[in-house]
């Protein structure tokens, strides 16, 4: 995998979802555009609302935009006044019915662009690289992530020769499908030329890998009680569930007081 294969869309379909859902052979071409500019309208109108991702959805003559963002109140705006704006120009772009959903992100630390574009506002800002790397790092492992991989490509602290410099704290198992790895990038404009800013985080493993822990799981759903809710005047459970008659209560047989 290295540094060929996109970590998101090698796990495409295994544990992470598609950012764009919906499915036009005839169309495809001209969807992938639109959606190209969807995103970058978005990106372009909320600079400063932490914005991560954007996804789509197509149904019909349907569109729904979900913004993932750790400021929902700025995409929002004074009464809805901003989304109410973005929501016409999109409509007017695709000529489409539009929904916007402003989903927030509730621990932002976690999430490798937004790590990254934070890392890249603060190489703006004249920071030594290094020193905004560390301070990333830092506060992603304290959120309770399990690794982290940073690395910075370009003319780093003005020098004339362009490289790259990564550093890393605990591990990122990149080769590992059941790794949930979250793998994010940004740019940084300063005035000695172009920075590119590359983010790994592992924040935790999905599958089960002994046969212990597959035991543990067994006995933990066999003495959670298992809770059916049928529609009124059903007793019949739902299909595909089977659920054992309980065992008729034993009377209790009490001691004869003559005795």
């Amino acid at each position: 995998m290295g540094n060929k294969i996109h970590p998101n869309s090698v796990r495409l379909g295994y544990i992470h979802d598609w950012e764009s859902k919906w499915f036009s052979l005839r169309d495809m071409p001209a969807l992938i555009g639109e959606d190209f500019k969807i995103r970058n309208l978005v990106k372009q109108t909320f600079k400063m609302a932490a914005v991560s991702w954007v996804g789509i959805e197509r149904a019909g003559s349907y569109l729904r935009v979900n913004i993932h963002t750790a400021r929902p109140g700025v995409v929002i705006g004074k009464k809805g006044a901003d989304i109410e704006a973005i929501r016409s120009q999109i409509e007017n772009m695709t000529q489409r019915k539009t929904f916007i959903n402003v989903m927030e992100i509730k621990e932002p630390e976690l999430d490798s662009r937004l790590v990254a574009e934070a890392i890249a506002v603060q190489l703006e800002k004249r920071i030594a690289y290094r020193r905004a790397m560390r301070r990333a790092m830092e506060r992603t492992m304290q959120s309770g992530a399990l690794g982290i991989k940073v690395m910075v490509g370009g003319r780093l602290n003005g020098g004339e020769i362009a490289r790259r410099e990564w550093m890393r704290e605990g591990r990122v198992p990149l080769h590992t499908y059941a790794a949930d790895v979250d793998y994010g990038t940004a740019e940084a404009f300063t005035t000695a030329g172009l920075i590119g800013v590359k983010v790994w985080i592992f924040k935790k493993q999905l599958f089960v890998k002994s046969p212990k822990e597959l035991l543990l799981m067994a006995k933990k759903e066999q003495q959670a009680p298992a809770a059916v809710i049928a529609p009124k005047g059903e007793t019949a459970p739902a299909a595909g569930i089977a659920i054992a008659p309980a065992p008729a209560a034993s009377p209790e047989v009490k001691p004869d007081a003559d005795a």
